[in-house]
């Protein structure tokens, strides 16, 4: 006795057939310049393996566990047709390669488990599988531009995620109730994460030329980075410093939605509660830096400038130092000087990093200080830090360098703090 009505199984058997076609149309298509029986399975073969899988998964559901063989002997069956053609295919074209193969088991696989098991589930993954067939060209050529560091440090971030961060202790272990080690490794993996994104979204796409993608690619990782890159570059090319200012301005253009993110992640609140000013201040700094860049003779070459990695592991292992380093500053700063001591730790630690400061105060200073002390703390973090970025910019690149920067700097700072006179006043 079935225990699937009519009308279920009729829906179920549906579902299988339109799994098996859909992987069938990336195949046949794939393959669309092929003459008829040039081809070992295409979009009729990857249907009729949905719906044969849909087929022996109703005719084995009433048997239970002991269907399960005959559900393999049919699964077996499948692949090992499909692999004859296909292994005549390769001989004819002197190629290798099992793709086929596998897609068409994974229709009368997926066509089985619509029918015996979750139909949504057979149905995401029959997509996944679409898109992963879809994407060969895609994630061929990504494969060749990957280098050993990028491939090592994407493995580093996957060991971080899900090996070494569910083991950790999730409770405060410091006498200041400060240190979460669970939660402080899970906000350094989420520096490294957004990072790594932006570093290869640059990869993907290229740097291209100018320093307008080089300097916002820069402002991913690091803004601090970006900017003495680009301050080394004024000096080594003095007819170029315009570009040179650009690219720095716009890698602080990207420190605004960075930190937002960042924030938002931990405590979505003291984002909304800083946006206002942050956003007006990366806006600020990206049209200040299109004016240098348009004033500027040509745009520079990105050549000399480049993006470290962001997830060499001393590098992690140093920001989640000084992110538990800033976390028991800002617990006993908070507690013996409350918003003062959260606002003097925020202005030094700003001068080196922003991020950490942002995290610590999304974590501990809302509870610790209130909302809207963390979010001064926060925004005084990234007023400290724009102005050791113009110091350094007039250090390393020079006066012009210098004065290009505090002057795009003075702007988007201006413009901060009339944004948030305006949010204040519209109650925000």
């Amino acid at each position: 006795m079935y225990e699937l009505s009519a009308i279920e199984l009729i829906q179920r058997l549906s579902i299988a057939l339109a799994i098996g076609l859909l992987i069938g149309l990336e195949r046949g298509w794939t393959s669309r310049d092929e003459s008829e029986g040039e081809r070992a399975a295409g979009l009729r073969t990857h249907g009729l393996a949905g719906l044969l899988g849909g087929v022996w998964g109703a005719i084995v559901q009433p048997f239970g566990a002991s269907g399960v063989v005959a559900l393999a002997i049919a699964f077996a069956f499948v692949g090992a047709l499909v692999g004859v053609y296909r292994y005549r295919e390769n001989v004819r074209d002197e190629t290798f390669g099992a793709t086929t193969v596998v897609a068409a088991s994974l229709a009368f696989s997926l066509g089985a488990f619509a029918v015996i098991g979750d139909i949504q589930a057979a149905a995401a993954a029959a997509v996944a599988t679409t898109a992963i067939l879809a994407l060969k060209a895609f994630l061929h050529g990504l494969i060749k531009r990957i280098t050993w560091d990028e491939l090592r440090s994407g493995l580093a971030l996957l060991a971080m995620s899900f090996i070494l961060l569910p083991v950790l202790p999730n409770r405060a272990i410091d006498p200041w109730q400060a240190v979460n080690p669970f939660e402080l490794w899970l906000m350094t993996v989420l520096i490294g994460v957004i990072s790594f994104a932006g570093y290869i979204a640059v990869k993907a796409v290229g740097y291209r030329r100018g320093v307008a993608v080089a300097g916002m690619a820069g402002g991913l990782a690091s803004s601090t980075a970006a900017t003495a890159a680009m301050s080394r570059l004024a000096r080594e090319h003095p007819a170029q410093i315009g570009a040179s200012a650009a690219g720095a301005i716009f890698a602080n253009a990207m420190m605004a939605p960075r930190i937002i993110a960042v924030i938002a992640v931990v405590n979505p609140t003291l984002a909304w509660r800083v946006a206002p000013p942050v956003v007006a201040a990366g806006a600020l700094f990206a049209l200040a830096g299109v004016f240098l860049l348009r004033r500027s003779e040509r745009p520079a070459e990105s050549r000399g400038f480049s993006v470290g990695n962001p997830l060499d592991l001393m590098a992690v292992l140093k920001f989640g130092a000084l992110l538990a380093s800033v976390m028991i500053l800002s617990r006993l700063a908070t507690h013996f000087a409350g918003s003062a001591g959260a606002y003097a730790l925020a202005a030094i630690s700003g001068i080196v990093d922003v991020d950490a400061i942002g995290l610590t105060m999304a974590r501990l200073g809302a509870t610790e200080i209130g909302i809207g002390a963390a979010a001064g703390a926060v925004l005084l973090a990234l007023l400290s830090n724009t102005a050791s970025k113009v110091v350094m910019g007039w250090v390393i690149g020079g006066a012009a360098m210098g004065l290009r920067l505090a002057a795009a700097s003075a702007l988007a700072v201006a413009g901060a703090l009339m944004a948030l006179w305006l949010a204040e006043f519209a109650g925000l």
